[in-house]
């Protein structure tokens, strides 16, 4: 350790600044042996704050400001490197990490560089980074004074003397390339670099509350990286949003993005000037007006009542000084992040946009002055209803994928889970009023993808059966009986659609049919279906029941109609040439009496 030194108590001291307007530059002081202060041991080395070091799994994607993914973005976590497909989706495992922090860099020409900064957590780490073009705001030109504005109000103005990145002076025009980052902006927290975690002038580690960033980068006239030249400095100017000017002291630190190590740190202090704060910087990066606090790190577990992990929840972490972070548990339900040190906390726990804001469950925790983990028991509720998703995910050759991962849409949210083994399974909470979903696989090695299939869920488990990577197909019909080989069919389909039935019934039908090349495999499906949208669950067809609606794919499966316990799901029924998606489970008998297992899906261009 360097030293040891004391601090007054940090929520007292921001109470204080916040009432009598004084400065905010330091949350540290050495004015020594006064009541309530407390003692913090700081390390020779800043690193030595993040752990052992580790190896951890990394799954996540990369989407631009419309939420649309980006395809091609390197990704660099340690010495492990990938480039998202495209569904902007990256897949790093066994990256080499430490227990407190891990790095994630993004780079894509045209764009900003992104990062995200995690607490690792067990099982797979799930990171969404958005990237915000590098569209060039303004110019300048050296030699000469001038300021350029951007988004929001912000504004950098220079003295004209700009160094290229090998340290010579630049001559020219320079484009600025600017954006301004608004803290009350839901995206705000996946378009800043790292997370709201640095080292302050003294070496020690803190957690940030932002009152808003500056991103600033220089491009010179072939387009090489400038910045400021030694001895010149540029005022910053950084709007805070109306609903923050009540808690933004006089004066504030300023901090800028380290894109080598991943954290903030300090450098110099910005006034607020009406609802604006003003400093000057020496060079650029991603700036940011923070109050600081000192900082644990937190790893909440959610299960239900019986114990069982509960994934792809949101769980947020509200502070009263310093506002509310929040993230997404993985597979193992478990989330982590760093939260203020010595406070009590509200923790909620959110299911799905479309199940709307209300929180499941709320808790006060804390306060914690170590590194803590904690338990959540979401108790039951009638309104969600608990859903386990598997699958068999293989390539187009019919082996299992080793390496790549699933896509599950449920509502306005889509989540990825990773496959390993040619299995997957998804834990999720949905809600009692939309029971649709939709998968879509992608082989992550042999860059082969599904379609998108709808589903329907029948709780409280759907096994959708196994799904095949073969994005040259445009249609198929995959079926696998006692866990044996999954039969491929993707030629020689028709399906039809008959709105007054065919046949004796005049009830609305289905006829879908196909066969391989060889005539080795075939399959046929007929169902008579209930009145309109038609979509749901069904059971087997009883011919011998008037006016029965179900479905029947006996004729080339030996599947009789004893002891017949198969269950289907019609999930869509587009118009013609788009997509009728069924996917089926369940037992079976055939005509020599001996019981089987199948499941299987349906997903075929509408002929009629």
């Amino acid at each position: 350790m360097r030293r040891i030194k004391n601090y007054p108590n940090l929520i007292l001291m921001l109470l204080l600044s916040l009432c009598i307007a004084t400065s905010c530059q330091k949350d540290d002081s050495n004015s020594g042996g006064e009541q309530g202060q407390q003692q913090e041991n700081i390390p020779d080395s800043f690193s030595e704050y993040f752990g052992n070091q580790i190896s951890r799994d990394f799954i996540g994607n990369v989407v631009d400001v419309n939420r649309l993914p980006i395809e091609g973005v390197t990704i660099t976590i340690g010495n492990e490197t990938a480039i998202t497909d495209s569904n902007g989706v990256f897949k790093i495992d066994n990256a080499q990490v430490n227990e407190r922090f891990g790095y994630i860099k993004a780079k894509k020409a045209g764009y900003i560089h992104g990062s995200r900064s995690v607490v690792p957590s067990n099982g797979t780490n799930k990171v969404t980074i958005m990237l915000l073009e590098a569209t060039v705001v303004g110019s300048v030109s050296s030699g000469s004074n001038g300021t350029v504005t951007g988004n929001g109000g912000s504004s950098v103005s220079f003295d004209g003397n700009f160094i290229k990145e090998d340290g010579t002076s630049y001559s020219g025009s320079v484009d600025v390339i600017m954006h301004h980052l608004d803290p009350t902006d839901e995206d705000m927290p996946m378009q800043m670099p790292g997370m709201l975690y640095a080292q302050n002038d003294d070496g020690a580690e803190r957690m940030l509350q932002t009152l808003g960033m500056l991103a600033v980068e220089l491009r010179g006239a072939a387009g090489e990286d400038l910045n400021l030249a030694q001895g010149s400095t540029s005022e910053i100017r950084i709007p805070v949003d109306a609903s923050l000017v009540s808690i933004a002291p006089a004066t504030i630190p300023l901090w800028y993005f380290d894109e080598v190590n991943g954290y903030w740190k300090e450098e110099g202090v910005a006034t607020l000037q009406g609802n604006t704060y003003v400093g000057n910087v020496s060079h650029f990066s991603f700036w940011n007006c923070d109050i600081p606090a000192e900082a644990i790190t937190l790893c909440a577990t959610t299960t239900n009542a019986n114990n069982v992990p509960l994934g792809n929840l949101r769980v947020s972490i509200t502070s009263t000084i310093f506002g509310t972070t929040y993230g997404y548990t993985n597979e193992n339900g478990e989330v982590c992040g760093y939260v203020p040190s010595d406070e009590s906390l509200v923790l909620n726990v959110y299911s799905y946009d479309v199940c709307g804001e209300t929180s499941l469950h709320t808790e006060t925790i804390g306060p914690f002055n170590t590194d803590s983990s904690i338990t959540v028991i979401v108790p039951d509720n009638p309104d969600i209803v608990q859903e386990t998703v598997l699958g068999t995910f293989n390539t187009c050759n019919g082996d299992a994928v080793a390496d790549g991962y699933v896509q599950l849409t449920y509502g306005n949210q889509t989540f990825i889970d990773t496959v390993n083994d040619g299995t997957f399974e998804v834990n999720l909470l949905r809600c009692n009023d939309d029971n649709t979903f939709s998968i879509k696989g992608s082989d992550y090695v042999n860059l082969q993808t599904t379609d998108s299939i709808s589903y329907t869920f029948t709780t409280p488990l759907t096994n959708i059966g196994t799904i095949s990577a073969c994005n040259t197909i445009t249609e198929f019909i995959e079926y696998t009986i006692n866990d044996e080989e999954s039969v491929l069919i993707f030629e020689n389909i028709g399906a039809n659609f008959y709105i007054d039935g065919q046949g004796q019934t005049e009830a609305p039908s289905l006829d879908i049919f196909g066969n391989d090349i060889n005539q080795d495999n075939c399959f046929y499906l007929y169902a008579v279906l209930n009145d309109p949208d038609y979509l749901g669950t069904y059971d087997s067809l009883d011919w011998s029941v008037m006016n029965d609606t179900g479905f029947f794919i006996g004729e080339c499966l030996n599947i009789s109609s004893e002891n017949n316990a198969i269950t289907y799901n019609l999930n869509a029924l587009g118009e013609m040439g788009e997509y009728i998606d069924i996917n089926f489970s369940g037992t079976y008998e055939d005509f020599q009496g001996n019981t089987h297992t199948i499941t299987g899906v349906v997903h075929v261009i509408r002929d009629n």
